[in-house]
C-alpha cells in the first residue's frame, strides 16, 4: 500500500522537517512541490533555506496554483507538497475557484500511485480575525485541511517539534 500523509501544525512547529524526513526514507527519486512565491526578501530568504537543506535526490517544482496538476506529473520516487495553506492564499488571492480546485487535488492524491507527503497549517486555533478575508481564509484552511485528512492513510499534528498521531473519528461526522 502507498501512503500518503499529512502534516499538520502551526508555524514553526516542525511538521516541514518531520515531512522531507518522511519522504526521503522512500526509495528512489524526490519531488519538492513548492507553493509559495517569493514577493519580498524575507520569504526568499525562506525559500532559499528549504532548498538548501534538501540533497541531490530533491527535485524542485515550484507550483503557486496548478497543483493537481502538479502531482499527476510526478512518475516516480515519492512526493513533498510544501504546503497546501500557501497554494490556498494563491488561490483566494487570484480569485480562483477552491471548490474546483480542491477537488481536483483530492483526485489528484486518490490517483497518485506514489507515497505522497503533504504540509499544511493548521490556522483555527487562535482569535477569530477581524478582517472579512481573514475569516475566509481560515474557514477555507479548516475545510481544506479537513478533506486532505479525509483522504490520506495517516495524519500528523505537529506541536514544537513533537508528533501527536491522529485518528478518524469513531463515527462519521453529521453534515
Amino acid at each position: 500500500m502507498v501512503s500518503k500523509t499529512l502534516f499538520l501544525g502551526g508555524a514553526r512547529s516542525g511538521k516541514s522537517r518531520l515531512a522531507q524526513a518522511t519522504v526521503e526514507a522512500c526509495p528512489g527519486a524526490l519531488t519538492y512541490i513548492a507553493t509559495a512565491q517569493a514577493f519580498d526578501d524575507e520569504m526568499t530568504e525562506r525559500i532559499a533555506h528549504h532548498r538548501a537543506d534538501r540533497g541531490p535526490r530533491w527535485r524542485t517544482t515550484e507550483c503557486p496554483l496548478a497543483l493537481p496538476e502538479a502531482i499527476a506529473t510526478v512518475t516516480g520516487g515519492a512526493i513533498l507538497v510544501d504546503c497546501l495553506t500557501l497554494w490556498l492564499s494563491n488561490l483566494m488571492l487570484g480569485g480562483h475557484d477552491i471548490d474546483a480546485a480542491t477537488q481536483a487535488l483530492l483526485s489528484a492524491i486518490d490517483t497518485t500511485p506514489l507515497p505522497l507527503a503533504i504540509v499544511s497549517n493548521e490556522v483555527g486555533m487562535g482569535i477569530v480575525p477581524d478582517h472579512p478575508l481573514g475569516r475566509s481564509f481560515r474557514d477555507a484552511a479548516g475545510r481544506l485541511n479537513q478533506a486532505i485528512a479525509a483522504r490520506v492513510d495517516t495524519a500528523y499534528f505537529v506541536v514544537a517539534g513533537l508528533v501527536i498521531p491522529l485518528a478518524p473519528p469513531p463515527i462519521a461526522p453529521a453534515q
